[in-house]
């Protein structure tokens, strides 16, 4: 069957993997592109998982927080010129707004008649791709972080807190701000293995599984062997097992252990929000 560059080029991008690996990987999986990339992933020319890579469109993060309430929200378009214009921007800011005073109740067509409006003025497709909102309570603490001036990525902490009065401690304010830097760094796809969905842990393991039997060894050693993958891959993904951004040498729910020794209290990371321009929507 005939395989198409575009489609060559887009496992290129999801994957990672050269050209013509992906080629060889379409052609084997008959176009079928899900079977092309779990195909790479078990001949171990692409990451086991990942966010995806490139935008397949074009826009902005937008984040907007109270005490009580946060907002994470993606707004995309045609074109990297609209991504920056001002009425753009403006949309944005007033659609977290709007999805920040209505709370868990907003909904995708309370906004509307705001993109439609936009649409006429900017003269290009706008779509609100995206947004969740995180309650907060008197010992909860939300970071927001949207980084660079194009903002293609944002990211929302949420902290619980053993007693209010450490959100002014400065140690946690330093941390916490650095945790949040730390998830728009890393992109982590879950908080904690707990955490992690068992048909996720099952795919994983088949990767692995399907990587080691290439080495020929024993199947005792190869579920030792598969196992160390798995636990190294949930070391990458998984927050608080990530390396610290600051220090490589601990894992973050190191840090938070030293934290709380240090400021006499309970800091611990109980929700998060990765969003990226373009990536794949589960």
């Amino acid at each position: 069957m005939e395989i198409k560059a575009k489609d060559v080029k887009a496992l290129r991008d999801k994957t990672g993997a050269g050209m013509m690996d992906c080629k060889k990987a379409l052609v084997e999986a008959q176009g079928d592109f899900p079977k092309a990339e779990r195909i790479l992933k078990e001949l171990g020319l692409a990451a086991a998982a990942k966010r995806a890579g490139r935008a397949a469109h074009q826009g902005r993060i937008f984040s907007r927080l109270t005490p009580e309430r946060g907002v994470l929200l993606e707004l995309s378009c045609e074109t990297d010129f609209v991504a920056k214009n001002r009425d753009f921007v403006a949309l944005g800011g007033r659609l977290t707004e709007l999805a920040l005073q209505k709370g868990r109740q907003a909904k995708p067509e309370d906004f509307d008649g705001q993109v439609k409006q936009a649409i006429g003025i900017i003269k290009e497709n706008i779509e609100l791709r995206r947004f969740k909102v995180v309650e907060a309570g008197p010992k909860d603490l939300l970071l927001d972080y949207i980084h660079g001036e194009e903002g293609r990525i944002g990211v929302l902490v949420k902290f619980s807190l053993s007693d209010a009065v450490l959100k002014a401690n400065p140690r946690v304010k330093e941390l916490t701000f650095d945790l949040t830097l730390h998830a728009a760094a890393f992109a982590p796809l879950y908080l904690s293995r707990d955490r992690v969905p068992a048909s996720y842990l099952e795919e994983q393991e088949a990767i692995f599984s399907k990587q080691a039997e290439n080495l020929g060894k024993p199947e005792k050693v190869l579920k030792g062997i598969v196992q160390g993958k798995l636990n190294k891959h949930l070391g990458e993904v998984c927050f608080l097992e990530q390396a610290f951004v600051k220090d490589q040498n601990l894992k973050v729910s190191k840090v938070l252990e030293a934290l709380n020794k240090e400021v006499g209290g309970t800091v611990a990371i109980s929700d998060y929000l990765y969003y990226k321009v373009g990536e794949e929507v589960a």
